[in-house]
């Protein structure tokens, strides 16, 4: 009995034994790990949500009041510039008009009987200087008497006396003429109100009203947009917006096609960010998206505001207490682990941070922690990865 009980009691020292040997094995056995690797042309980038909207947009309507005769265009038309959207019943106006180019007509024709008098009068008046100036001479002579000259001198100071009264009715002709052709231009601009024309090259977006409804004035009708200036308001947290610029390239992804990426530029960065959600509205010109758009869709804009040259880059998960821009890393130094109190630089989208200072020149930053890490252990390098 007692030499059974000896070999169990033997038996389990054998096994404490070896578990020990086992777990300082382990303990101090070299383990491996993967480093980050130096990266050339990393590019950094910054994400935001935006949709799809435009810069010129406009609803137009008409500027008097009618009932809508004619629709000559509808939603998705593209119309160009000054072409006829739609008209008001506008025969008053019209009324109006034919009037004004009456009292037109009517003045013309004062002007030509004024012109009229005036080369009649010219006529008489060089016919009675003639007359004067012979008579004038003749009773010099004693050929005439002196009441036959007074005579010639009445005539013509009576005849320069209606040319000038001929001379002053043109020029009231004359004025009226010009009257009446201001009036005949203001009920044409009147008339023109009718007509709903497209202010630029556009598409429709929407028409609000039917034939025969009763419009207001500055009622909108129609809602057009400039195609040509379609972009994307993408939203950018203020946090990583500080070092974007006019001009910078973009990818854009919009949610109807998420399987195709677009290329792009920031074209404005506005000056007023939103207060409540602390974002950066940023507008993104797209140079090869569809012509075929649709306001308001939901779109995916990346945004590379720089590139590094060389960077090594260690995944946020690698860093402990990231505080910033600072944070402790472990590294490889002859062989050993260590950790360093580093400088971190710039942030790229994937969540990797640029190493910048800390570091020794010969060590190894590790991208990958693992279990059994302390200061001093033995490691083999099992991976460089980026």
């Amino acid at each position: 009995m007692r030499r059974r009980l000896l070999l169990i009691v033997l038996s389990l020292m054998v096994a404490l034994v070896a578990a020990a040997a086992l777990a300082t094995d382990r303990l101090w056995r070299p383990i491996a790990v993967s480093v980050a690797t130096m990266e050339r042309d990393v590019p950094i980038q910054v994400f935001g949500l935006g949709t799809v909207e435009a810069r010129v947009i406009s609803r137009v309507g008409f500027e008097v009041t009618g009932t809508l005769v004619e629709l000559a265009a509808d939603f998705g038309d593209r119309v160009t510039a000054g072409a006829v959207l739609a008209r008001v019943q506008s025969r008053e106006q019209e009324a109006r008009v034919a009037q004004a180019r009456a009292a037109v007509d009517q003045a013309e024709a004062a002007v030509r009987q004024a012109d009229a008098a005036i080369e009649r009068a010219e006529a008489s008046l060089r016919q009675r200087v003639q007359t004067n100036d012979r008579r004038q001479a003749l009773v010099q002579r004693g050929n005439v008497s002196a009441e036959a000259a007074d005579e010639a001198r009445a005539a013509f100071e009576i005849a320069a006396a209606e040319l000038s009264q001929a001379r002053g009715a043109a020029a009231v002709a004359h004025a009226n003429l010009e009257q009446t052709r201001a009036v005949q231009s203001l009920e044409e601009a009147r008339l023109a109100k009718y007509e709903l024309r497209a202010p630029y090259d556009a598409m429709v977006v929407s028409r609000n009203r039917e034939l025969g409804s009763m419009l207001s004035p500055g009622e909108a009708l129609f809602t057009l947009v400039d195609a040509a200036t379609v972009w994307v308001l993408a939203y950018i947290d203020e946090s990583k917006a500080g070092q974007m610029a006019v001009g910078q390239p973009a990818e854009v992804v919009l949610r109807s096609l998420g399987n195709r990426r677009f290329s792009g530029r920031v074209a404005r960065i506005d000056i007023e960010s939103d207060r409540v959600n602390e974002e950066r509205r940023v507008f993104v010109r797209c140079e090869d998206c569809p012509a075929d758009f649709h306001l308001g869709e939901q779109a995916e804009v990346t945004v590379s505001v720089a590139q590094l040259g060389e960077a090594r880059l260690v995944p946020l998960a690698a860093v402990i207490g990231l505080d910033g821009h600072h944070g402790v890393v472990w590294t490889v130094e002859d062989g050993r682990l260590a950790q360093r109190d580093v400088t971190f630089g710039q942030r790229t989208l994937d969540g990797r941070l640029q190493v910048l200072d800390g570091v020794p020149q010969d060590a190894e930053v590790v991208n990958r922690l693992g279990s059994g890490f302390s200061i001093g252990r033995q490691v083999t390098v099992g991976a460089r990865r980026p």
